[in-house]
């Protein structure tokens, strides 16, 4: 990207040869940064900034799971575990590209949440809708056992994509994985072009995703508070 000019808003993708802020440059956790242009996404009009930093992390993510490698698209059946800082935009998102899309999350205070954003059904565990041929369940938990259910409720032929690190260990049933010929693929953050498709539909104001500020003195009791899992939806710190 070469048409950067100073006062146009922008989000720096993480995952470019450039590197992640903070990561690989000084700046993760500062109120300027100076970083490669070609690392940096437009943000279009009508996206807020904290909408627009989060796009570049759990939109980026959520979305290459969901869109680019789960496949999500109009009249696929698709199936999300968790609906928290993650899941709440990747079903969202299958919903806005016309999938039909069902929700398992055992936190039933989102449950409405889910259902409001649109969830065809919502229910505890993904095992519930075994009579969905879901093409593609999409696990933003990974607890392990959310893994294993998934492998044998998708349809014959699906998809599973693996985002979620609950656990960092599952048992699986290879029979299922092997009888139905499930795919099951990792999937860790995305690109450039996955947050441009995240920003997209920020702009249409469709996708409203749930996110919690504080300001840059707040950082160390916002990651205190991450650690405690008692931050609503994606933490953004604004200067």
């Amino acid at each position: 990207m070469t048409n950067v000019k100073v006062g146009d808003r922008v989000g720096v993708c993480p995952t470019t040869p450039a590197g992640a802020p903070g990561y690989v440059a000084d700046g993760g956790f500062q109120p300027k940064i100076a970083f490669d242009a070609n690392a940096l996404v437009p943000i279009p009009d009508g996206v807020s900034w904290e909408q627009g930093a989060a796009a570049t992390d759990a939109g980026m993510t959520s979305y290459h799971a969901i869109i680019t490698n789960g496949q999500a698209g109009p009249g696929e059946k698709i199936g999300v575990i968790g609906f928290g800082g993650l899941g709440q935009i990747g079903a969202r998102v299958a919903i806005l590209a016309g999938a039909e899309v069902y929700v398992a999350e055992v936190n039933e205070k989102v449950w409405d949440a889910a259902k409001k954003n649109g969830a065809k059904g919502v229910a505890k565990s993904i095992s519930e809708f075994s009579d969905v041929e879901f093409d593609a369940i999409i696990d933003y938990a990974g607890f392990g056992t959310t893994t294993a259910e998934a492998i044998e409720t998708v349809r014959r032929g699906g998809i599973v994509v693996q985002v979620g690190m609950g656990r960092l260990e599952a048992t699986i049933s290879t029979r299922a994985l092997i009888l139905s010929e499930v795919t099951l693929i990792g999937s860790q953050g995305g690109t450039k072009e996955d947050i441009a498709g995240v920003y997209e539909y920020l702009a249409t104001g469709e996708l409203e995703p749930t996110l919690t500020t504080i300001g840059f003195e707040d950082i160390p009791e916002g990651l205190d508070k991450l650690a405690k899992g008692e931050v609503v939806g994606r933490l953004v710190a604004l200067y």
